[in-house]
């Protein structure tokens, strides 16, 4: 019985307002994709995409909430699955061009997973120049992480062009539980917890650890101080606008490492960059300005992560020094804040909130300290990969957003990019090109190459 992880429950949380999938907008070389009218050869997609189906449970299974008293949500079969409701085409409007992409990427974004079906969508959108095709992706973050979902997409990935085909396995869908196995799993379950807490009573300094790494984490989550009051401090609306930015790692790590920096970091400083340009554009006071971001760290081992599945994060609160007007030094006490909360103890934000007491009480202090900003840096793959056939040229995150966090960047590495992509909601943001172009000209500046061989951000 695969119930939810503490983890992925908690990426239910306020779902019915602010949906907590995440996603990925791909650029495909369409050469191999299309038929000579430029129709995505869907079916070949289809085909190759069922014959790896197995490798990925969760893209079979649907949701199931049980009744009181019957355990935590679970994940079942779906009773009949279709592929085709999952895997779409979306045509742009000719002549197509980025903006007409990113349009089209929102308003599949806006539409709410069906929870009668598995919580996931891959759409391909015909039309770019020079025969690309766009391709968004997007599944429940009950589902997965950022480093687990790049995992599961992977799956339906091969390192070379031309893969010899391989016969579908059969699949034939298991009968949901009963509600008396659910009592008895349920029960089972608490039994266990029971036993598992008599044991750590019986040892004082695991209690004293387990303590010590709850309240640092729950202390984390709360930012600490309380936020400074700007625009970016407001509800989150249904609405969305999306921006993207094109780097190199072959530019931006060496900045990293000559500031004892990460690639992380860099991300940061950027974000800071562009809300420093955002702000004083908008007449508000930036000196001194210190500003919370929300910057989830992953508590997987590198070994195993490209099978990784749900959720396993801790998450830290990086102050950003919005006030400091030299990049080179506001990357630097960057680096130093995320080096100090990296080296304190974690513990996964479900472990923290698995208190309903705990997350009460957090749930006030972040009313009265709320955090605006989310930014996470998702490692991808190192070399080109292909779908079917055709070559993946570039993968931008798409992050989710809740209550006032208003604004995510989004970092994701692909063979030697570092693409970024910035979602904001649309009605605190009707300004995102200057913090885009903030944003670019932190990177310009950092990297100090005059020439810019960095594409313009779109």
């Amino acid at each position: 019985m695969e119930r939810l992880t503490a983890e992925d429950q908690i990426m239910l949380w306020g779902d019915e307002l602010w949906p907590q999938e995440i996603g990925a907008l791909a650029i495909l070389d369409g050469t191999s994709l299309l038929d000579p009218t430029g129709r995505v050869r869907i079916e070949v997609v289809r085909q190759a995409m069922e014959a790896r189906l197995h490798l990925v449970p969760r893209f079979r299974q649907i949701l199931q909430v049980p009744c009181r008293g019957l355990g935590r949500p679970l994940w079942i079969d779906a009773p009949a699955f279709d592929l085709a409701d999952h895997v779409g085409v979306l045509p742009l409007p000719d002549p197509a061009g980025e903006a007409q992409l990113l349009i089209a990427t929102e308003r599949l974004r806006s539409q709410r997973l069906d929870r009668s079906r598995p919580l996931w969508q891959m759409w391909f959108l015909p039309g770019l120049p020079g025969r690309q095709v766009g391709m968004f992706v997007k599944m429940h973050h009950a589902v997965a992480d950022g480093i687990a979902g790049v995992a599961t997409v992977g799956a339906f990935l091969d390192a070379v062009p031309h893969r010899p085909g391989a016969p579908t396995p059969t699949w034939t869908p298991r009968p949901a539980p009963s509600a008396r196995d659910l009592f008895v799993d349920n029960v089972a379950g608490r039994v266990t917890d029971l036993a598992d807490t008599f044991s750590t009573l019986t040892h004082p300094v695991t209690i004293a650890r387990h303590l010590r790494v709850g309240w640092s984490a729950a202390r984390v989550l709360s930012a600490g101080q309380p936020t400074p009051d700007t625009s970016l401090n407001r509800r989150v609306g249904a609405h969305r606008t999306l921006a993207l930015i094109r780097g190199s790692l072959d530019q931006i790590r060496p900045v990293a490492h000559a500031h004892d920096a990460t690639v992380n970091d860099m991300l940061l400083a950027a974000t800071a960059g562009g809300l420093r340009e955002l702000l004083r554009g908008r007449g508000e006071p930036i000196d001194d300005l210190t500003l919370p971001v929300y910057v989830p760290a992953t508590l997987r081992q590198p070994q195993g992560r490209d099978r990784a599945r749900g959720n396993l994060v801790a998450q830290m609160v990086v102050p950003l020094p919005i006030g400091e007007s030299d990049p080179g030094r506001r990357l630097a006490r960057i680096a130093t804040e995320t080096a100090a909360r990296k080296a304190e103890p974690h513990a996964s934000v479900g472990s923290v909130l698995r208190s309903r007491l705990v997350r009460r009480a957090l749930l006030k202090v972040l009313d009265s300290h709320p955090v605006n900003v989310t930014s996470a840096d998702i490692p991808g793959p190192r070399r080109p990969l292909y779908l079917a056939g055709a070559r993946l040229l570039e993968v931008f995150p798409v992050l989710p957003l809740i209550a006032n966090v208003s604004l995510g960047v989004g970092g994701l590495s692909y063979a030697d990019q570092f693409n970024i992509t910035v979602v904001a909601d649309r009605d605190a943001y009707p300004d995102l090109d200057i913090l885009v172009m903030g944003m670019w000209n932190e990177l310009r500046a950092l990297t100090t190459y005059a020439s810019g061989t960095a594409r313009h951000p779109s």
